[in-house]
């Protein structure tokens, strides 16, 4: 029942987190006892803090209280941020890993970890051995962000930063035409 359950409440939840800013990252239902257990993970852009996380916990259990006839059982909610080992799976993850050191592995090939620069819908460009490049979401079987110790060398960050810019440039040239 629990899936059943999470299908009906996902979109309640959802609107009560995009209404306070945020994305429905993750959500899952799972019975604990006599209790049902609503794990709320949410991103953004900007990351999600402490007070954040409160805010969303407080929107989405009033949301979840207005529907108590959904849920019919007492309920304990859980809401945090995605950890950093989540894996990259869709764009927008991209987006928020912009300059992290990450570990690709792709669909065919060897391992490799690079510097994520711009991600658009189908395609992040990556900094790898000095070299940018593309790679293709769909040519990703696993993508991790890496954790770093120290501060990325200023020269890769420069390097990412000039070719966003000369992508936005080309693609508003484009655009005008």
């Amino acid at each position: 029942m629990p899936g059943e359950l999470a299908s009906r409440l996902q979109p309640i939840v959802a609107e009560a987190v995009t209404a306070a800013g945020f994305d429905l990252d993750s959500f899952e239902v799972q019975q604990a006892g006599r209790r049902q257990l609503v794990k709320v993970v949410v991103d953004s852009d900007d990351g999600v803090g402490l007070d954040e996380v409160a805010e969303i916990s407080r929107k989405v259990s009033a949301a979840l209280d207005e529907n108590e006839h959904v849920l019919a059982s007492a309920y304990t909610l859980e809401v945090t941020s995605p950890g950093l080992d989540r894996p990259l799976t869709q764009a927008r993850h991209w987006r928020r890993a912009r300059f992290r050191l990450v570990k690709i592995t792709p669909v065919e090939g060897a391992a490799f970890v690079c510097r994520v620069g711009h991600a658009g819908d189908d395609s992040a460009r990556v900094l790898e051995g000095g070299k940018i490049r593309d790679v293709r979401y769909a040519d990703v079987a696993k993508a991790v962000v890496e954790i770093e110790f120290k501060q990325p060398p200023v020269e890769d960050l420069k390097l990412l930063e000039d070719d966003a810019s000369g992508m936005i440039a080309a693609e508003t040239e484009k655009g005008s035409k």
